[in-house]
Formats: C-alpha cells, structure tokens, sequence
C-alpha cells in the first residue's frame, strides 16, 4: 500500500509540476510518507522513475500477453488488429500520463528497461502470429518483427509530435489498414516462393 501511494503521488507530481519540479520530497508529502520511508524503497529520483516506468510496462505487457491468449489460432489479421488496439488503448487512457512517462526518462538509461519489455512481449506476440490460422509458423518471427516495430514506432511517434486525440484515432484506422494490407502482399510473397519451389524441383 505505501508503495502504491508513493507511484501514485509521484505520478499526481509528475502530471502537476513536470519532471524539472518532481523531488522524493515533494513526492513524499502527497503520499503522506515520511521521506525516511521513501528512501527504503527508491534512493533517489532516478529510481523512483524508473520503477514508475517500470510499473507501467508491466501493465502494458499483460494486456498485450492478454490480447495474445485471447486471439490464439485467429486470421493473422485479426490478430494485429486486436494488437493495435490494445496497445493504443492502454496508451492512451491517459495520454498525459503516457507523455509524460516518455519525457521522464529520455535523459536516463533504460535500455534494461526497455530490453526486459521487448523480451516479454515478443514472447507473446511471435507465440500468437505462430498460432495464427493463415500463416506458416515459420515466418512467426519475421512478421511479429515487422508489425511489432511498425505498430510500436508509429504510437510512440503520436504521442511525441503530441497529436490530438482526433489525429490518433485516425492514424490508428490508418495504421491497421496498412498492417493488414503488408499482410496480405507478405501471404502471396509466401504462395509465390513455395510454387516457384515447387515449380523448380518438377523441373529437376
């Protein structure tokens, strides 16, 4: 519970104030903590922020290993469809938060951070496109690459450039189009390759 209250209160500092303004001080009077107490489990603000963003990808991860489970054994474009959603949605349920988290830790080094991530959610989404009904399980990983880097990218993007929520909507609509659309060209890639290897050893 006091942990709970410290991420709360530094995400109501965060939002308040900005990130030049948020101190365990601060952070430890709106979660009615004694600063003693906030050292014993963030030492400094570097810390604190990092767990924060920390916090919030675990959420992200389980909705998205969620959405995984749920769609195993669907249409490739079913899948990513249902990827892009819950990926924008939980991004967006507070965009202000959401920006905020991506400005807070550009001066800090969360390339473990954001590796742990990356590892866990591959996991799930290459585990979901190998189960998926229209697709060689083969190519799980080169499209899970694919799409993951596309959809990813291009949310992080919006909210960087700081869309308006009409923008996003749009460039959601937009962004399944096109993921589906690479879909179905990267099915006739696979078709075309195996009849022209079939083709190849009839001759032979």
């Amino acid at each position: 519970m006091t942990v709970d209250a410290i991420f709360e209160a530094t995400i109501q500092v965060l939002l308040a104030e900005g990130l030049a303004r948020l101190t365990t001080t601060r952070v430890s009077e709106r979660a009615g903590v004694s600063v003693g107490t906030m050292y014993q489990y963030f030492p400094n603000k570097q810390a604190l922020i990092i767990a924060l963003n920390r916090r919030y990808l675990n959420t992200l991860a389980e909705r998205v290993e969620g959405t995984c489970s749920l769609m195993a054994g669907q249409p490739a474009s079913k899948m990513v469809s249902a990827l892009i959603e819950t990926y924008w949605t939980t991004k967006t349920e507070r965009a202000d938060l959401t920006q905020a988290l991506y400005r807070s830790v550009a001066a800090l080094d969360n390339s473990e951070l954001m590796q742990a991530f990356a590892t866990r959610v591959d996991g799930a989404t290459t585990k979901m496109f190998r189960q998926a009904s229209d697709l060689p399980p083969e190519h799980a990983a080169e499209i899970n690459l694919t799409l993951t880097t596309v959809v990813y990218g291009a949310v992080r993007n919006a909210f960087e450039r700081q869309l308006g929520m009409e923008q996003i909507t749009a460039l959601k609509a937009s962004l399944t189009d096109m993921c589906c659309a690479w879909l179905i060209s990267f099915q006739h890639r696979i078709q075309m390759t195996a009849k022209d290897s079939l083709r190849q050893r009839t001759l032979q």
